[in-house]
């Protein structure tokens, strides 16, 4: 038997899962693990790295849908089969993250559930409360199935430049979410967005200056601003056909997602 923990992982995955090995698994250095994750339409293979002889550590794959899943722990060892050494029950459940991208991305042209997001605003969050929601969420909205027509600016393109609203990059920027604020930047109305005033007149480029955030306001005016170092602790996909590959730079893991 082997130890997952947690047992559970949000949809969007990129969380660490601790594999904790029995004695009679612990073996050889020249040992590989691997974890394989079985849905009912897709399936996910994961490498692991070893951080004592007695435990391994991956990271969740990204999944389709809220499910128990069943997971195996394969050891492979050149020359020799791959052997499945022990299986556990996992599941993938929706946390409040993933609400919070659902309801963003419904609300992006919706000024009333936007006015709500700026009096959330009031209460100011921790920093650390700060990156943690921002980290989940961008992770969230990323995995979100977004509709071809999705923008960031919401459905209603008729709406010209010149009239002040809120927009889901006022609501990014003010909060200070980097991650977040990246990743709609690379959405259809991301950069648009930057020159629309709301009814104060501010622009996410002015918040951005106004509350001291730098990073994110170089962010938004270089011409060639790379992506934020915190971004590239999350993985990075590669799609091909059925298939994908997620590489998490961090802990050097790969994960292939396959159609079951």
């Amino acid at each position: 038997v082997m130890k997952l923990n947690p047992q559970q992982a949000p949809l969007y995955g990129d969380s660490v899962i601790t594999v904790q090995l029995t004695e009679e698994d612990k073996v050889e250095d020249d040992v590989v693990f691997y974890l394989v994750f079985t849905g009912s339409t897709v399936q996910h293979c994961t490498s692991t790295r070893k951080i004592n002889p007695g435990s391994l550590e991956t990271i969740s794959p990204g999944h389709d849908c809220c499910e128990t899943v069943k997971v195996a722990l394969c050891a492979s060892r050149e020359g020799h089969p791959v052997l499945v050494v022990a299986e556990e029950s996992f599941q993938f459940v929706q946390d409040e993250a993933y609400d919070a991208a659902q309801f963003l991305a419904t609300c992006a042209g919706n000024q009333q559930a936007l006015n709500f997001t700026r009096f959330l605003d009031r209460s100011r969050p921790p920093a650390a409360d700060v990156d943690f929601l921002d980290e989940k969420v961008a992770l969230a909205f990323r995995h979100l199935k977004l509709p071809a027509e999705w923008n960031v600016l919401g459905a209603d393109q008729s709406l010209t430049d010149d009239i002040p609203r809120e927009t889901l990059m006022h609501f990014a920027v003010r909060l200070g979410l980097l991650r977040l604020t990246w990743f709609l930047l690379q959405q259809p109305g991301g950069r648009g967005a930057l020159s629309i005033r709301n009814n104060e007149g501010a622009t996410p480029v002015s918040l951005a200056l106004e509350r001291g955030y730098q990073k994110l306001h170089q962010l938004l005016t270089e011409e060639e601003a790379r992506e934020p170092d915190s971004w590239s602790t999350l993985s990075h996909t590669v799609y091909s056909g059925d298939y994908s590959v997620k590489h998490h730079r961090k802990l050097n893991v790969y994960m292939l997602t396959a159609e079951a």
